[in-house]
C-alpha cells in the first residue's frame, strides 16, 4: 500500500509541474528547456523527462538543433527512444510544412526570416549536402520545391539542364538553389560560386532569373544575392 501511495504522489506531483509548464508556456514565460520538457511530457507522458530535456539541450547545443538533428541520432540517444525522436522530427516537419505554405502565398522576397527558416528546418542536420531548387512563379510565390540531389559530405551535383527542364514545364519565371554544407559557418566555396554562375547564364539564355543561392551551414544562411555573388 506505501508504494501504491508513493506512485500516487509521484503522478501527482508531475501533473502539477506540467500544467505549470503549459501555463508558463501560455503566458510566454517558457525557457528553452522547458519548453523541450513540455513536448516531450507528451511523448513520454509517465516519466520525469526534465533530465532527458536537459541531456538533450547540453548535447546539441538548443532546441533548433535538436529539431534538426538526424534521426540515429535522437534515437541513439539515452532514454530517448525510437517514437520520442519521431515524435520530435514530426515537429521538425510540420514547421517546414508551415514556412513552406506562407512561401508559396506571397513572393519569397517579402519575408527574408520566412525564407532563411524554411532553409533551416529542411536542411539544418543534415550530415551530406543535399541541394534543392525552389522554382518561382510569376509573383515570385514558390510554385515547388525540388530535392534536386543528394550528395557527400562535402559535394552534391548539380545538373543544370535539368533544372532548366524543369523550370520550362513549370512555366517557372525564377529559380532559386538552396544547398546546405554540413561543417558550420562554412560560406560559399569556389565550386558553388562556378556552378551559381553556370546555372545563372543557362536560365538567362531561356529567359529565367535565378533569383539567389542559398547556402545552409549550421544556423546560419548564407546568400549570393546579398553578397553580391550574382553579378
Amino acid at each position: 500500500m506505501g508504494r501504491t501511495t508513493m506512485a500516487g504522489s509521484d503522478t501527482d506531483f508531475h501533473t502539477g509541474h506540467r500544467e505549470r509548464l503549459r501555463q508558463k508556456f501560455l503566458d510566454g514565460k517558457l525557457a528553452d528547456y522547458e519548453l523541450l520538457e513540455m513536448l516531450l511530457g507528451y511523448a513520454i507522458p509517465r516519466r520525469d523527462v526534465r533530465p532527458l530535456a536537459r541531456g538533450l539541450m547540453a548535447q546539441f547545443g538548443g532546441v533548433h538543433q535538436i529539431l534538426a538533428a538526424p534521426l540515429d541520432k535522437l534515437v541513439a540517444f539515452r532514454g530517448m527512444g525510437r517514437n520520442t525522436a519521431i515524435f520530435l522530427k514530426s515537429i521538425n516537419q510540420i514547421m517546414a510544412t508551415g514556412y513552406r505554405e506562407k512561401l508559396s502565398e506571397q513572393p519569397i522576397f517579402r519575408d527574408a526570416t520566412a525564407v532563411a527558416n524554411y532553409c533551416r528546418t529542411i536542411l539544418s542536420g543534415k550530415t551530406t549536402e543535399e541541394m534543392h531548387v525552389f522554382y518561382l512563379g510569376s509573383e515570385l510565390c514558390m510554385l515547388a520545391d525540388d530535392v534536386h540531389s543528394c550528395g557527400t559530405n562535402d559535394e552534391a551535383v548539380v545538373y543544370p539542364r535539368e533544372i532548366l527542364k524543369r523550370a520550362l514545364v513549370l512555366n517557372a519565371r525564377s529559380v532559386v538553389l538552396v544547398h546546405n554544407h554540413p561543417t558550420p559557418n562554412k560560406s560559399f566555396s569556389t565550386a558553388d560560386i562556378e556552378i551559381t554562375t553556370v546555372v545563372r547564364d543557362l536560365l538567362a539564355a531561356a529567359g529565367i532569373e535565378l533569383f539567389d543561392h542559398f547556402v545552409v551551414s549550421g544556423s546560419i544562411v548564407y546568400s549570393a544575392r546579398n553578397m553580391f555573388l550574382l553579378k
